[in-house]
């Protein structure tokens, strides 16, 4: 099994994207690559620390190479949206790919260059190795499993969709 961490805007909507992916086995919500150490949601919410909304990705990548698992999450965020994802704005709901594999870091460039020949704008997805990473409180686990209907700015017909492909032909 192994592990990236994806900052995709809020992160309940990633995270029922991310766990609809044949090949990923576990997911969890948290805060990635601040300046604090433990901070509550509340705390993260002024936007005052550092952190972004983070989903740690474990999977299969037998089943969901990594460069598939990057491209299908490149279909979810606007990588040239400084800051702000959806009606979310502020450093909290940036994008990047965080990695703890030095191996994964060649794959994830590669796969950021081919996206951004698709853009006339520059990138402003963060590209950089897992300083830290704290699990959000238990309430914000699962979250749009617990609310049906909550608040998401990834379209739940790519939610849909995500849980009837084959990743690993993406």
């Amino acid at each position: 099994m192994r592990e990236i961490y994806l900052a995709g805007g809020c992160y309940w909507g990633v995270q029922k994207y991310m766990d609809s992916l044949s090949g990923v086995m576990k997911t969890e919500v948290g805060f990635a690559n601040g300046d604090i150490e433990a901070p509550s949601y509340v705390r993260v919410k002024q936007g005052d620390t550092g952190h972004a909304e983070t989903v740690r990705v474990s999977y299969d990548e037998t089943v969901i190479p990594l460069p598939s698992l990057l491209r299908l999450f490149f279909m979810i965020i606007d990588p040239t949206s400084l800051n702000r994802q959806g009606h979310d704005v502020g450093t909290q709901y940036r994008v990047g790919v965080y990695w703890t594999d030095p191996k994964d870091e060649p794959v994830i460039r590669e796969e950021i260059e081919k996206l951004a020949a698709q853009y006339k704008s520059p990138l402003v997805l963060e590209a950089l190795p897992l300083k830290c990473f704290y699990p959000a409180e238990e309430y914000h686990q699962k979250y749009l499993d617990k609310t049906p209907g909550g608040y998401c700015h990834v379209p739940w017909e790519k939610i849909r969709w995500a849980a009837t492909i084959d990743p690993a032909r993406y």
